[in-house]
């Protein structure tokens, strides 16, 4: 290689190396204003410390693509497979130095269990990268239930639920769950999982909700059965946020004793099947949460047409709605409803990404 030659390859290099970090710390800052302290200060220290040695750092570092938070997440990646060495307990230097036994480790403490994991683990790192970050995130249905109620008081009809983008399907229970919302309380008073998000805005709608039948889809379905996939599912969930591992358990525990298989298939193809009639006498309800950020523009397109076209057979006796948690360039998610046969659409709520908080502004 030439001299020339060898000067641009090192930029190139350099460049790549750069990105990477940058997306470290700027994954770090995001941790941390979700609560996650922790998760910040590991990524803020891979940022800092990393060399480009080894086979691991070289594939983070020559990625291809946008390895950002919305693009192939590769810290987050990185983050999972380090929290599934703790879970599974392969690592005893990661899991003397991550919650609940972080808070007297100094940074060189924690770097050092970090690098004994990159280069003990390089491999079992590798292939668990291969597979994008998946969460089932159970908080997101403190937007989702007053949307439903939304749709039952409007429409006055019981609903067919299709989820688009379920993951492991825990929040396809939705009505299993107990709520406090701020003066409303709904659910099931003796369910193992229990939410109660900071409330702002509205008093949402009370309603009763009769719920006639239910299905998701998702590209890469998490099957709970499966003990692999389900570490796998856990281990992207951020190590010092205890309450949400516990609560992400107690939700598996629920969907373990419903019959939903969640079908493996392309979001647009299950759609069009799914929405090829009207639910004479019921409100088809659409929904999904923090999902169609990640599809294609393309797509989405294609998505929301297959959406608006079976709208326009919608019927005051069998009508459709389109509720839907999603980013919008904002720093909160929106909670938008589209409802046909009107085909209205309205901004319900704005909500943390994990559905710590929720402003409710409602239909009216």
């Amino acid at each position: 290689m030439s001299e020339n030659s060898a000067s641009k390859h090192n930029q190139v290099t350099q460049s790549s190396e750069d990105k990477l970090r940058e997306a470290f710390r700027i994954q770090a800052k995001a941790c941390s204003h979700l609560g996650s302290p922790f998760t910040g200060r590991i990524f803020n220290l891979i940022a800092e410390r990393l060399t480009p040695d080894g086979d691991l750092a070289q594939t983070m570092i020559n990625w291809p693509g946008d390895i950002s938070g919305i693009g192939a997440a590769v810290a987050l990646r990185l983050a999972g497979g380090l929290h599934a060495l703790v879970l599974n307990n392969s690592c005893d230097a990661l899991r003397s130095v991550y919650p609940p036994n972080h808070q007297d480790k100094d940074d060189d403490a924690i770097w050092s269990a970090l690098d004994a994991a990159f280069s003990d683990h390089e491999t079992f790192l590798l292939n668990f990268m291969k597979s994008p970050p998946q969460t089932n995130e159970v908080r997101r249905t403190n937007a989702l239930l007053p949307g439903f109620m939304t749709i039952s008081a409007l429409t006055e009809l019981p609903l067919v639920m299709s989820e688009v983008g379920a993951s492991a399907g825990l929040n396809l229970h939705w009505d299993e769950f107990h709520y406090h919302l701020g003066e409303v309380e709904w659910g099931k008073p003796s369910s193992p999982v229990k939410l109660s998000p900071e409330w702002k805005g509205a008093k949402p709608i009370e309603s009763a909700i009769e719920v006639l039948s239910r299905e998701a889809c998702d590209l890469m379905p998490v099957d709970i059965s499966d003990a692999d996939e389900r570490l796998r599912l856990l281990s992207y969930l951020w190590p010092d946020q205890y309450e949400r591992l516990a609560r992400t358990r107690a939700a598996i525990s629920i969907a373990e004793m419903h019959d939903h298989e969640i079908i493996q298939a392309d979001t647009i193809e299950w759609l069009q099947g799914r929405l090829a009639e009207p639910r004479e006498g019921a409100t088809h309800t659409i929904y999904h949460t923090i999902m169609w950020q990640y599809m294609s523009d393309e797509d989405q397109a294609k998505g929301e047409a297959i959406i608006r076209d079976a709208g326009t057979r919608a019927t005051n006796t069998a009508p459709l709605a389109w509720l839907r948690l999603e980013a919008d360039g904002r720093n909160s998610a929106a909670l938008s409803l589209t409802l046909w046969p009107n085909g209205e659409t309205r901004e319900l709520a704005r909500a943390d990404f994990h559905g710590r908080w929720v402003d409710w502004s409602g239909w009216e």
